[in-house]
């Protein structure tokens, strides 16, 4: 995990649900197979409803057509950011478009647990909601262990709360990695 992680934000709303980030039909891939995997990126926020996509006028999509990578890192959401279904391939997708991690004001339960534990993308969790302010496109700087959100666009600090006992798991890169580091798993 980097200690500090920067680049470019994708602004989402409340109740962003794992059918949006990754719609049920693209399913069909194996994330076991290299040639397939990309596909989840390449399809990563497809779901979500256009009127709630962050995007400046003149983008249509998170990930461009016909890529596999977005120019964001850092997604901002607001609350229940992964609802829905306990789809592992959510923060699996979000990972292989090229998010790093996903600021938001609180998380389901299982897409927190999903992230934490495949190691995809680190889930964080804003002390108030940053939706409104932070814009898409705006360059962030995510201070992970030192807890806070630096926007280089608007100079702005919002402060993030801790990570608390899943930390040693983020920072190992996921929970099998943590637990072959911590000598549980041969």
């Amino acid at each position: 995990m980097e200690s500090v992680i920067t680049g470019k934000a994708y602004v989402l709303g409340d109740n962003i649900d794992t059918d949006q980030i990754i719609p049920a039909h693209f399913l069909s891939y194996n994330p076991a197979d290299p040639a397939e995997r990309k596909y989840f990126g390449m399809y990563a926020l497809s779901g979500v409803p256009e009127a709630q996509a962050g995007l400046p006028k003149g983008h249509t999509r998170f990930v461009p057509e016909n890529h596999f990578k977005s120019e964001y890192t850092i997604v901002i959401g607001g609350k229940n950011f992964g609802c829905g279904s306990s789809r592992e391939h959510a923060p699996l997708a979000l990972a292989l478009a090229g998010i790093k991690c996903v600021i938001a004001e609180f998380y389901a339960r299982i897409f927190f647990r999903n992230s934490v534990n495949g190691g995809y993308v680190v889930p964080l969790e804003s002390k108030d909601s940053l939706v409104g302010k932070i814009r898409t496109g705006d360059e962030l700087e995510v201070h992970v262990t030192e807890q806070y959100l630096l926007n280089k666009t608007t100079n702005h600090r919002h402060d993030l709360q801790p990570l608390g006992d899943v930390l040693p798991i983020v920072e190992a890169g996921g929970i099998f990695t943590y637990a072959k580091k911590a000598g549980m798993l041969r």
